[in-house]
């Protein structure tokens, strides 16, 4: 049975959201599944950490001059506040290109102070404000550094996303990968959720050193992967060196732990319908079934237990809890 999240006013069901989820051991045995393991859906963001590892083994970041800090923004989904893109304008800086080199399009922070400030302002959106800026940063990083020229390289073809590919091959063992166009315009593949949770469970293992490098750059610098109360900053933060986490569009999540014991877990979920609202709660709750995390670290995270609904009045009608099959 799949992880349900019962979306309750008062005391009755409204909504339930469906989620798949499976989860992979160092010795690459699928220990945990719930629904379909082999369910097909988009990585999106969630492949960003192999994004920036690929650029990492070409030798960019360090041609770039690249900072710990600027390779965790490649990794990152951000809020768009002042040190997300201060971050990224400091890579575009080392690179000697501007907001206009970034193909990924611009929104408006989703950070709301950042949001309503820049509109009170009367300022516009940016592609450096676009949450995938730091990912894209690191894709000029790379085409520089092949010195194949910066313009079309979200195009599939060109030689950086022809290296990003090649080590998503290579850590797949899959030939053939179906591939669309990701928000931010760059190509995404489509998995099989094992086969994200078999990705995570290698990033966590860092026997790579790219792997490796990615990962650390990401413990250490939780806040530019996401920003201020996104669950996956909060989870980084709350394993403090010892997990990452990376949310994807549509409401796909990676998830890599190294064991206190040794060995490494990679997990995948997938919220069916696509909503945001059920995914932290479903992970905490998974996490928790699963015996994850240690008493301090699901403290730091006990606000993703379960989510108290309010009204406009700010009255408490309903909750959102996940139920995991024992």
């Amino acid at each position: 049975m799949p992880i349900l999240c019962r979306v309750t006013r008062g005391d009755l069901t409204e909504s339930i959201h469906v989620v798949f989820a499976v989860a992979v051991d160092e010795t690459g045995t699928v220990f945990y599944s719930t629904g379909d393991p082999y369910y097909l859906t988009c990585i999106r963001s969630s492949l960003k950490p192999f994004q920036a590892a690929a650029v990492v083994k070409a030798g960019a970041v360090d041609a770039a001059g690249f900072s710990d800090d600027e390779l965790a923004m490649m990794c990152a989904s951000h809020n768009g506040e002042d040190i997300h893109v201060k971050t990224v304008q400091s890579m575009l800086n080392k690179l000697g290109l501007s907001t206009a080199d970034l193909e990924c399009g611009s929104h408006f922070p989703s950070d709301k102070i950042t949001r309503h400030k820049m509109i009170k302002e009367g300022k516009v959106a940016e592609s450096i404000h676009n949450n995938c800026s730091g990912k894209h940063a690191g894709m000029l990083a790379l085409a520089k550094h092949l010195e194949q020229g910066i313009k079309g390289y979200i195009q599939k073809e060109h030689p950086v996303q022809k290296e990003v590919f090649n080590l998503v091959h290579e850590l797949t063992g899959l030939k053939n990968i179906p591939t669309e166009t990701d928000g931010c315009s760059a190509p995404t593949p489509f998995m099989t959720l094992e086969t994200i949770a078999r990705l995570f469970q290698k990033f966590a293992a860092s026997n790579d050193q790219e792997l490796s490098r990615v990962f650390d750059a990401m413990c250490a610098n939780p806040i530019l992967v996401g920003g201020t109360n996104r669950f996956d900053s909060l989870f980084i933060e709350a394993l403090a060196g010892r997990g990452i986490t990376k949310i994807g569009g549509e409401s796909v999540r990676g998830i890599s732990i190294k064991k206190p014991s040794g060995g490494s877990v990679g997990i995948a979920l997938k919220v069916l319908d696509g909503n945001f609202r059920a995914m932290s709660i479903a992970t905490t709750k998974l996490l928790e079934h699963l015996e994850l995390l240690n008493p301090l670290e699901l403290e730091k995270l006990d606000k993703f237990r379960m989510e108290i609904l309010r009204n406009h009045n700010q009255l408490e009608i309903g909750r959102i809890e996940a139920i995991v099959e024992t």
